[in-house]
């Protein structure tokens, strides 16, 4: 409002002082027309009406001055002010200057005399008309009066449409907001974004994808609780039933017995447990946006470590256990304690399911699209819907019937594999009975960041 004020202030001062410079101007024009110097002197012929008539129109004080150039000869205001700028001929100049004590708006005027006076033949007869500025402040005041009413009136009805503007769009916003408070704390739906401004999208976007991410997570954790209850019920039944017949007991040889069952039920009980956590660890990690940092991984070493730490297991059920690997490194991108988890499972599954005296063998192989690690045992092998199925949590193969586990294994491998962009492939050998499990992972350049994304993406 200050700044439109200054405008108009500026504007309109220039339109006052055109509209009252035109009456200057005739006024001027008026007075030169009757000036004389034929008489050999400088004459003026203004008739008095037109004076008094200028100066109702002026409403105020009105002066005037005719003069030669040289001084010689005036008639008039004596010593009204001339402008700073040399006059041109013909050429009227509207300035400002005081004149006994006064501001004045004056008006000049410059053309050579004709006939000259003294045989002076380039001088000049210089016509001066000034007034007052009652009249033109008073207008003046009265046009930045009515501007600033004008401002006001406007400013209060765009601050009234910018309120009614406001609280129209904020009413989807509380709404939005009544909806979320009505809900209970598991439901976990996507918000409703319809009737929502659209710089606010945004947000409902990023809420609804918390909540989608959240919602995940709560699954995740009722499956884990889900599968230690369903998992993890039996066994400690019947170790509760197995303590108190041991406590019933006198015999030691049943004691010790007893000691040993529950020994093995204890030990199925932390296997269980184990892989239901690490399958959840991979699932959780899947889903956490950056919180999985790809590096380059060696499988051959990989593999190397793992056969290391399961050399005592094939060594109690007398298994060769060997690895077949290039000389070189076979790396590629992707989080080395998710792939020992994967590799681990293939491998406790192949000494688990392999006659004792026969051989598993890991073989690391590297290429310009593939790296593949193969795990290959002398077991009974799978049927094809054992293997269509093979990922399918708490399912057993019908060769496992008969064996401890709770057939999380491969549901484990599955997952890690898949953050990993590769896949887990099954298939019977085909020269003797067992299995060839392999993790097969494509041989991409992409940036760690979009690794990350994939990850989280799963």
């Amino acid at each position: 409002m200050l700044a439109a004020l200054w405008l108009s202030n500026f504007q309109l001062r220039q339109q006052v002082d055109l509209a009252y410079d035109r009456s200057l101007s005739g006024a001027l024009r008026s007075i030169d027309h009757n000036i004389s110097t034929a008489s050999g002197g400088l004459a003026l012929e203004q008739p008095y009406l037109m004076l008094e008539f200028f100066e109702l129109t002026a409403n105020g004080q009105v002066y005037y001055r005719v003069a030669t150039e040289d001084g010689l000869a005036e008639i008039g205001s004596p010593g009204l002010p001339l402008p700073d700028k040399p006059l041109v001929s013909g050429q009227p100049q509207f300035f400002y200057a005081e004149y006994q004590g006064m501001p004045l708006r004056v008006a000049a005027l410059a053309r050579p005399m004709d006939p000259p006076l003294y045989d002076n033949a380039g001088g000049r007869v210089i016509v001066q008309v000034a007034e007052t500025l009652e009249s033109r402040q008073d207008f003046l005041q009265r046009a930045l009066v009515r501007a600033v009413e004008r401002d006001v009136v406007v400013i209060a009805i765009v601050v009234l449409v910018v309120v009614w503007t406001v609280f129209k769009a904020v009413r989807p916003l509380v709404r939005l907001r009544q909806e979320v408070e009505r809900r209970s704390a598991d439901d976990l739906r996507p918000v409703q974004a319809q009737d929502i401004p659209r710089e606010v999208s945004p947000l409902v976007d990023a809420v609804n994808l918390h909540m989608a991410r959240f919602a995940t997570q709560a699954r995740l954790q009722r499956q884990f609780l889900d599968d230690a209850s369903h998992q993890l019920r039996t066994p400690l039944s019947v170790l509760r039933t197995q303590t108190a017949y041991a406590l019933r007991e006198a015999d030691p040889q049943e004691v010790r017995a007893v000691l040993l069952a529950m020994q093995e039920g204890l030990d199925r009980a932390v296997r269980t447990t184990n892989q239901m956590l690490a399958l959840a660890r991979a699932k959780d990690a899947s889903l956490a946006e950056g919180g999985l940092v790809p590096e380059p991984v060696d499988l051959a070493a990989m593999a190397e470590g793992v056969i290391r730490a399961l050399l005592p297991a094939a060594r109690a059920r007398n298994l060769d256990l060997g690895l077949e690997a290039p000389g070189g490194a076979v790396r590629i991108k992707g989080v080395d304690w998710l792939l020992r988890e994967a590799l681990s499972n293939l491998v406790d599954n192949a000494i688990r399911y392999t006659a004792p005296g026969s051989q598993v063998t890991v073989r690391v192989q590297g290429g310009t699209r593939e790296a593949r690690v193969v795990v290959e045992d002398c077991g009974p092998g799978m049927s094809p819907e054992d293997i269509a199925r093979a990922s399918v949590r708490f399912r057993r193969g019908a060769a496992g019937k008969n064996k401890p586990g709770a057939g999380l294994g491969l549901a484990i491998v599955g997952t890690i594999v898949e953050i990993h962009g590769g896949r887990l492939v099954l298939e019977n050998r085909e020269s003797q009975t067992g299995l060839r499990a392999a993790l097969v992972f494509t041989l991409k350049s992409f940036p760690d960041a979009a690794l990350r994304h994939k990850i989280a993406a799963h």
